[in-house]
């Protein structure tokens, strides 16, 4: 019986050779914040990096003022270095530039045309991509807009209708600078107003200037938290929602992660979501691997490293304040290493169990875990003359077919949250 997550690969060498090639830099991979420790990125193999703007740092007083502090080019210049695009989020409205509250406010003037310097929006993103857009060229606009105001999280304060208009303005302000700039929709938490982006794609297609303009976005991002299984059903809910109105864009799920409430390192009291070390990395490989399957063009960790973190915040991400690492650090640097190269991912769910076969030009990686409480042990048709067995520190075992398959036992997960009980997947097999 293996009692730990294990990874499968198809070994497709001779026998006495279970080590396998570095595979290349996968870009679908990224994780949040990766600058705030580079070194830890590039030996995790995060291909992608996401840096907030803040419009009222960048421009605290005034349309004149500009502090290139807020997000330093040693930051970008590192990126760059190290082979990771970095995609800029912009958000959060300098007061003087709304008439409604600091942050979340309408930016004044919003429905003027973009080269009118009344449209505070459009001088800004103008502005910024003027001086970021040789290095980046993927930009998210606003975060969240999906939370209503007086809601814990809320961002934006404006309609579903005024949030269309930030986009299209700040579609056309930045295609002015940057021909080739790739706009994103803000990140969805979709469990906050699940109807959001079905009743936003139906405003979109009313514009008559939308379809020549593919109704001012690029690609739609998710945010998708602490349930295994959400995955595929938030990535399925938006791609329904696209085909539905006639439209088809990538979807990324820019966040993704289960902070632990366990960690003994960073003690933590809340109400719900249990989740333990363990968990976090059995979640990221689960949650990884079920975008690939579900058609994700890129997934990201939120996030790399937790910085400014109060007592008692909630603690997501891979390394911890005082810059040591959390056993999900690991876990990331299995999925950018084993993940890579897939070309077709294959989801197959059982009562007691899910596969996911993540196939590679050569060869294939198969991914397994428990869905419930039981254990379960399952028989895999066997691709090769050995595989190799990764848990989910890294140690690694050679294995060989019995009858022609692999056979793998399957822990139970653990099942601990008192509301909704098997929340996360239990350790996982790969073949």
């Amino acid at each position: 019986v293996l009692a730990f997550f294990v990874l499968l690969c198809h070994a497709l060498l001779p026998a006495a050779s279970t080590k396998a090639q570095e595979p290349p830099l996968d870009p679908r991979f990224g994780a949040v914040e990766a600058f705030r420790d580079p070194v830890a990125a590039t030996e995790a193999g995060v291909a992608w990096d996401r840096i907030l703007f803040y419009w009222s740092e960048l421009q605290p007083s005034g349309p004149e003022d500009w502090n290139g502090y807020h997000v330093p080019d040693d930051w970008l210049q590192r990126a760059v270095q190290d082979g990771r695009e970095v995609v800029g989020l912009l958000k959060h409205t300098p007061a003087w530039a709304t008439d409604g509250t600091e942050g979340c406010g309408v930016p004044r003037g919003l429905d003027l045309p973009i080269d009118d310097p009344g449209n505070t929006w459009a001088a800004f993103v103008r502005r910024t991509v003027s001086i970021y857009g040789d290095r980046i060229h993927r930009w998210i606009i606003w975060n969240e807009p999906d939370i209503e105001a007086d809601t814990y999280g809320n961002e934006w304060c404006g309609s579903m209708e005024a949030y269309y208009q930030l986009l299209k303005v700040a579609y056309l302000a930045a295609r002015e600078v940057d021909p080739g700039a790739k706009i994103h929709l803000a990140g969805l938490t979709f469990w906050h107003d699940r109807d959001y982006l079905d009743r936003f794609l139906g405003h979109a297609v009313q514009d008559p200037t939308g379809p020549d303009h593919g109704y001012y976005f690029d690609a739609v991002s998710l945010h998708i938290y602490f349930q295994t299984e959400s995955v595929p059903f938030i990535i399925n809910e938006a791609r329904a929602a696209l085909r539905a109105r006639g439209i088809e864009k990538p979807i990324w799920v820019n966040e993704t992660n289960a902070s632990p409430d366990s960690d003994p390192e960073w003690p933590l009291v809340r109400p719900r979501w249990r989740v333990s070390l363990e968990e976090q990395s059995s979640f990221l490989l689960q949650s990884f691997a079920l975008a690939l399957s579900s058609g994700a063009e890129r997934v990201a960790v939120y996030k790399l490293m937790d910085t400014g973190l109060p007592p008692g915040g909630e603690p997501f991400g891979l390394i911890r304040p005082d810059w040591s690492r959390r056993p999900a650090y690991e876990a990331y640097k299995l999925i950018a290493t084993h993940y890579a190269g897939t070309q077709v991912a294959r989801a197959e769910r059982y009562p007691l169990y899910e596969v996911v076969t993540l196939q590679k030009e050569v060869g294939s990686t198969r991914v397994m875990w428990a869905r419930t409480g039981s254990e379960v042990s399952v028989a895999l048709p066997a691709g090769g003359a050995q595989a190799r067995l990764i848990n989910q520190t890294g140690a690694e075992q050679a294995i060989e077919p019995v009858e022609g398959s692999y056979r793998v036992t399957l822990p139970g997960a653990r099942c601990a949250d008192e509301y909704l009980g098997c929340i996360i997947g239990g350790r996982t097999f790969l073949l």
